[in-house]
């Protein structure tokens, strides 16, 4: 990824937090890298080095500031718009992929020999496949040390190192720290601990961001029984690789200061997880992170909606917007299936009663939430039987069983342009559902609904439309297609109703 020094210098001197995870600052007289906003003295530009990543910086010979903490930033947003080789390969990395598969593993995902895919994350990130992964595993046990009990060779293996030793040396080279040093940053916080098994983070982002405009879109959407939200934490399962977990998102935490900024902080969302298994931590984080858009820049995006004289009052009255992602594409497909040319409340009772009939209990032996069903299950479903017209169940079936036989993929990592084509394939799948899909299941940010009836409501308000395709505001339509969402009048009693499984009352247990 090409840096503009002199601008990526201009950032350093001004401290300004909106290019944090976009690139880092390494600082040759001192051997240690910081993000852009680091509040320590800036460093003269001649002793100056940057990279496009953290893994790039630790390559180079350097180790994380104690002061700005630049392994805890925001993701780069340029990695949300590329849909190249390189982009894939990075979102998939994020999602613990490598450490799962292997190199091969990934390349494989990618349709690519494992040289293609290191040539291109090295020419894009300045590091392999094999150091970004790496620097994931160093924060992950960062995390695990600093929210959990585990005993730290549990962190290790958790985190996916391969031995004890590689932890160890790891941790020591990447942080200038011993595990017992960075545990000790949790003793001032353990009156506020979590119960045992689960872990409170504090995941960053890009001010501004309207958190509480996208949980109430997440909440109006909710399916009962794997998605409960009270009024102001949302909560639900998340399938990963090794379980099902289970996350909550405090809408609080995100407004701490007028512009979400705690003093002297980072601006954050709160997020209680528990897991089945510790070694999907780096997986879940990525997965809550894409559904909440927490790597977007808003400023791009309100900059280019703010344009259109039009949307402008919309990008003022909804700053920072995000658009929501997906934990789970096969359920995102669903979701999308079953609402076509159905209200959203008939969507929630649908897609409720087939999680209670194909679904799975997510936690053994213990009522109240359940696993939206696997596509493996849907697949062998009898259409007749699903609650729905039997044309539409075929629609699904057939979904699942291309989606269980890995025919065609919904997840950060897949083509979007040839997820799109698999879909409009399909008996059942026309341009808005695939689309829809193109938009939340695979995160492409430059999708418009131009044909969805709530966008055209919302254009008629606003005076007109622009043209179908929308072009002036790319790359970013689809936050086009959300803040027309957002504009729309809200059903009544949306702003005091909750949205809660009948067994939702386990949901406390994560708060």
């Amino acid at each position: 990824m090409a840096i503009d020094e002199e601008s990526a210098y201009r950032a350093v001197r001004s401290r300004d937090r909106r290019f944090d995870g976009m690139f880092y600052t390494g600082v040759r007289t001192t051997g240690i890298y910081c993000r852009p906003s680091c509040s320590a003295r800036t460093p003269h530009r001649r002793n100056v080095g940057f990279y496009a990543s953290a893994a790039a910086a630790q390559r180079a010979g350097f180790r994380a500031c104690k002061l700005c903490r630049p392994d805890a930033t925001p993701g780069s947003a340029e990695w949300n718009v590329r849909a190249d080789l390189a982009g894939r390969a990075s979102r998939l990395i994020c999602d613990g992929v490598l450490d799962r598969d292997g190199v091969a593993g990934l390349a494989r995902r990618l349709g690519y020999s494992e040289r293609q895919v290191s040539r291109a994350v090295v020419s894009e990130l300045g590091a392999p496949p094999l150091a970004l992964a790496r620097a994931q595993r160093a924060q992950t046990a960062r995390i695990l040390l600093e929210t959990s009990s585990l005993p730290a060779s549990d962190v290790a293996f958790a985190a996916g190192f391969a031995s004890v030793r590689q932890f160890n040396d790891t941790i020591r080279e990447v942080f200038d720290a011993t595990p017992t040093g960075l545990r000790a940053h949790r003793q001032g916080r353990a009156a506020n601990a979590p119960a045992a098994g689960l872990l409170d983070l504090r995941l960053p982002y890009r001010v501004p961001m309207t958190l509480a405009t996208t949980l109430a879109f997440l909440a109006r959407r909710a399916i009962p029984g794997v998605e409960d939200f009270d009024g102001t934490t949302y909560t639900r399962t998340v399938p990963l690789p090794h379980g099902p977990g289970l996350i909550a998102v405090t809408e609080r935490s995100a407004a701490c200061c007028a512009d979400g900024q705690r003093p002297g902080g980072t601006p954050h969302v709160h997020v209680r997880l528990r897991l089945t298994d510790h070694r999907d931590l780096a997986a879940a984080v990525a997965r809550t992170r894409r559904l909440l858009d927490l790597d977007a820049d808003p400023v791009a995006v309100d900059e280019v909606l703010r344009s259109d004289p039009r949307v402008r009052p919309l990008a003022l009255a909804f700053p920072g917007l995000r658009s929501p992602g997906a934990v789970d594409g096969f359920e995102m497909a669903v979701r999308a299936v079953v609402g076509q040319q159905v209200s959203v409340a008939a969507a929630r009772t649908v897609l409720g009663r087939i999680a209670a009939d194909h679904g799975s209990p997510a936690f053994d032996g213990e009522p109240g939430w359940l696993s939206f069903p696997h596509p493996s299950v849907l697949a062998e479903a009898d259409p007749a039987r699903l609650p729905m017209p039997v044309a539409r169940g075929r629609t699904i079936v057939s979904l699942a069983a291309r989606m269980a036989g890995g025919e065609l993929v919904l997840d950060a990592g897949a083509d979007r342009d040839a997820a799109r084509a698999a879909l409009l394939e399909l008996r059942g799948i026309g341009p808005w559902t695939a689309e829809y899909l193109q938009m939340r299941a695979t995160g492409d940010p430059d999708v418009f609904l131009a044909s969805d009836l709530g966008v055209r409501h919302a254009l008629t308000a606003l005076g007109g439309e622009p043209a179908e395709s929308a072009s002036a505001f790319a790359p970013w339509r689809s936050y086009l297609t959300h803040q027309l969402w957002a504009s729309l009048p809200a059903p009544p009693g949306a702003a005091r109703r909750t949205y809660s499984s009948p067994t939702a009352r386990s949901a406390k247990d994560i708060r």
